[in-house]
């Protein structure tokens, strides 16, 4: 699993969502080691440069963090997880308990979600890569598919140069698209994690949802929540300042910060 770790003090793992990688909460690091925190962000599985073999599979991720917990001879840590990221966060609390000192998931549930990206599935594998020579026109071939402006930009992060010049996908396109529908599912069965953990919801986002409180609970009985009013779903990157005070804010109050 490509990492990287910096800084001193309590350690926290930064995770990113879907079609990211460990460059996506790069600021929110950064704040979290002014604030006296170590922080080790990782690529997750089909994305970055980790590999996937076979699907994604939550529980088998949650494994693969568990090894480089071991690796890198880290006692306990804390972690943050968007999206995705948050979803294997969780599983990963859930499987661990005793590393985990606090989770914060910010703007996912541990639900089953109805398949929202298949705009996106259908519109990468289209992409005409061999007619490509600069990212802005793979960003105009996907608007021509159906995607905005803000998330073509985002998805082409992903296109990498080769030795002769042309674009290639640095996620693994197929086994992410193999893999939605676990992706999108609910998260495997597992008791409770007991430890604290802080869900943090953006005011105009419909990830986190009245509706799941109860599973939410039931897996996280400390749980509270959190909104930042004003953001969607990305709500990291457009309230960058506000969620990194809550996360500085959260993590430090935990036993072992």
């Amino acid at each position: 699993m490509q990492y990287q770790w910096q800084g001193d003090g309590p350690t926290v793992v930064v995770i990113h969502g879907l079609f990211g990688d460990l460059d996506n909460l790069a600021g929110c690091a950064s704040a979290l080691r002014e604030a006296g925190f170590a922080t080790l962000r990782v690529s997750l599985p089909g994305h970055g440069g980790s590999p996937l073999e076979g699907l994604f599979q939550f529980d088998q991720v949650a494994e693969q963090l568990e090894q480089l917990r071991q690796q890198l001879q880290i006692d306990r840590w804390s972690l943050l997880g968007h999206s995705l990221g948050g979803k294997v966060a969780m599983t990963y609390a859930q499987m661990f308990p005793a590393q985990v000192d606090g989770l914060l998931v910010a703007d996912i549930a541990p639900v089953a979600y109805g398949r929202r990206h298949d705009t996106i599935l259908t519109a990468l594998p289209r992409l005409e890569l061999t007619a490509i020579s600069q990212r802005s026109q793979a960003q105009k071939q996907l608007q021509q598919l159906g995607i905005d402006m803000a998330t073509a930009a985002f998805l082409t992060k992903n296109l990498t140069r080769d030795a002769q010049g042309g674009f290639h996908w640095r996620i693994n396109l197929a086994a992410i698209i193999a893999s939605y529908d676990h992706i999108i599912g609910a998260l495997p069965p597992l008791p409770p994690f007991l430890g604290p953990v802080i869900m943090v919801k953006g005011e105009q986002s419909d990830y986190i949802l009245a509706e799941h409180r109860a599973e939410i609970l039931s897996r996280f009985p400390q749980a509270r929540a959190h909104i930042i009013n004003g953001t969607g779903h990305w709500l990291h990157a457009e309230k960058p300042a506000q969620f990194n005070r809550l996360a500085i804010r959260f993590f430090r109050s935990l036993p072992n910060s």
